[in-house]
């Protein structure tokens, strides 16, 4: 049986799920426009959305996290009110569902929204109903990751778990610290860790990204993450000979053995220069190993990708199959900070239903589509 492309028609209209996208670097280039005209904002560079878009993909494309990150400024700056908080996560819930994604999870640091008078639950509460408003329209079930920053201080950081322990039963799925790793240890902020860990909340963290594998151990073995985001740079903890992998460290083994998800964002790793290009990206490696991974688009506005890009990337560069790529949504939904019942109900009438469909359709056409997971597969 042949073994032929799948179109993005085709990624499109599978069932996905998204761990790891920003808000803030997830907003439509025509809703800044109009919020900036709106606003009186003039620090735009352009008022033109395609040219925007461009604008941003183009300045995030050099190959550092910091100048990745400077795009931010703007998007930011257009977040300050109630309206637009809540407008932009409506329009993000309706842009997932138009690519195919059945349950998000969504980051942003409610902190960098207080600027023009809003409090923190405020932010929260604007976004929420923004949310709430997208299942509604289009059947999206998201949450949200409350963010603190490295860069700032173990205070600002405890204050933001404290808001978000206060949260964990209207909405907020968990806690994420984020930011330039280099210089800004995660265990400089372990006393809100522990404020997460003591409300028996969820930890996900940015890690392994612009730093190597200590950055990865210190978010486990001292913050408590139960998820790692990015985590490319765990290969640095592994032998690989003739592109095949020889031996795990102990770290690596760690996370193969507990089952530890990987957040990981394919473009965006290449456009901050965590991995030099696609080809020598670890995901595939880790995927084949039996590494709970995930895939994510991260900064969909920044980065010029969507879930179905980042589906098609792995299956261009790194030859997925149908079985593998849903794989991913499996490892996704079963690594999600959402309810164990939850969890299975999206499994069972979202994802298995989408993927069996794809695979008849796939049959029909004579394309190959690889081995259905098994039961045990799915509740790896």
């Amino acid at each position: 049986m042949p073994t032929g492309p799948l179109d993005l028609d085709f990624l499109r209209r599978l069932p996905k799920v998204s761990l790891h996208d920003h808000l803030d670097g997830s907003v439509r280039p025509q809703t800044l426009i109009e919020l900036a005209a709106a606003s009186g904002y003039q620090a735009l560079p352009t008022a033109d959305a395609d040219e925007l878009a461009t604008w941003f993909s183009r300045g995030a494309d050099r190959g550092s996290l910091a100048l990745y990150l400077e795009g931010f400024a703007h998007t930011i700056a257009l977040m300050q009110t109630p309206e637009a908080l809540e407008r932009i996560a409506h329009e993000y819930a309706e842009d997932l569902a138009a690519d195919g994604v059945v349950y998000a999870e969504v980051r942003f640091a409610p902190l960098f929204h207080t600027n023009e008078g809003l409090g923190l639950d405020a932010v929260l509460d604007a976004v929420m109903r923004g949310l709430k408003r997208g299942k509604a329209d289009f059947g999206i079930e998201s949450r949200i990751i409350v963010c603190a920053l490295r860069n700032q201080s173990a205070e600002i950081s405890s204050r933001l778990a404290d808001l978000a322990t206060s949260w964990f039963d209207r909405g907020v799925a968990g806690f994420d610290l984020a930011g330039e790793e280099a210089g800004h240890p995660p265990k400089d902020h372990l006393e809100a860790f522990n404020t997460i860990e003591r409300a028996n909340g969820s930890i996900t963290i940015h890690a392994g990204e612009g730093f190597g594998p200590e950055s990865i151990w210190q978010a486990l073995q001292y913050c408590g993450a139960h998820r790692i985001g990015h985590g490319t740079r765990l290969m640095e903890d592994m032998a690989i000979w003739e592109g095949k992998v020889i031996r795990l460290g102990s770290l690596a083994k760690f996370v193969l053995d507990h089952r530890v998800p990987l957040e990981m964002c394919l473009s965006s790793n290449v456009q901050t220069g965590a991995v030099p290009n696609l080809a020598s990206h670890p995901f595939p490696h880790f995927l084949r190993e039996g590494f709970r991974v995930t895939i994510n688009t991260d900064n969909r506005l920044m980065s010029n990708t969507t879930m179905t890009k980042e589906y098609a990337i792995a299956h261009r560069e790194y030859g997925l199959n149908l079985a593998e790529l849903e794989r991913l949504a499996v490892n996704g939904i079963n690594s999600a900070f959402h309810d164990y019942w939850e969890r299975r109900r999206i499994l069972h009438e979202r994802i298995e239903p989408g993927y069996a469909a794809a695979r008849a359709e796939l049959e029909k056409l004579g394309i190959e589509s690889g081995h259905p997971l098994s039961h045990g597969d799915k509740d790896s």
